[in-house]
């Protein structure tokens, strides 16, 4: 059964905010944002993880901030992630975390996970830092992972070269990752980059 959308998307806000800043360049793609988001209003989660997961892995490229941004640290919104049509693994997370919230996704049913991502085959491989988003069907069900790294959506048991550290969203930062930790042990103040985040997002027109 589809979820009830949780929000109303103001796509003539964003549209503008976004053509002011990044120019007419920028149409495009937030149109087929806009109609991705639009069509999956009634469609079920399970519809929607995969369609969110592909657009983004399809449409953006792979960057680090320093070419993109000239910082070495950036957490773009879904916005300057589609007028740069470049970003970097915390920039899929969430942009692929905003157009599920967009489509009606239940906000508590998503996380983004800060792990260790293995380089290598072996359990001695050294590990980057990553970002990805889960999704929780239900607070005990293991979660789906969404990755710019690999395209399949797959549960956390068959990425195994994941090792997660910390989770959070909108609601708040997790000590844990699993579903059922299911109060913040902190408010976003504690991670201040996705503070910051929240609010240019919320700036452009989402909720």
């Amino acid at each position: 059964m589809a979820t009830v959308a949780h929000s109303s998307i103001d796509f003539d806000r964003l549209l503008f905010t976004a053509t002011q800043r990044w120019g007419a360049g920028i149409v495009p793609k937030f149109n087929g944002w806009r109609n991705l988001v639009s069509g999956m209003q009634a469609a079920p989660d399970s519809e929607r993880i995969k369609r969110a997961n592909d657009f983004f892995n399809r449409q953006i490229q792979f960057g680090d901030d320093l070419t993109i941004w000239g910082q070495p640290d950036y957490w773009a919104t879904p916005m300057e992630t589609l007028g740069k049509g470049a970003g970097d693994c915390e920039d899929f997370a969430i942009a692929k975390y905003f157009t599920l919230k967009a489509m009606g996704t239940a906000p508590e049913k998503l996380r983004l996970i800060y792990v260790r991502a293995k380089t290598g085959a072996s359990d001695a491989s050294p590990t980057q830092a990553h970002m990805v988003l889960a999704y929780y069907p239900l607070p005990d069900a293991e979660p789906l992972v969404l990755d710019n790294l690999v395209g399949e959506i797959r549960p956390a048991s068959r990425r195994p070269d994941l090792v997660p550290v910390f989770s959070f969203n909108s609601e708040g930062v997790f000590t844990g990752t699993l579903g059922r930790d299911g109060t913040p042990t902190a408010g976003v103040a504690r991670l201040s980059r996705w503070e910051d985040l929240l609010k240019r997002a919320y700036a452009e027109g989402f909720e």
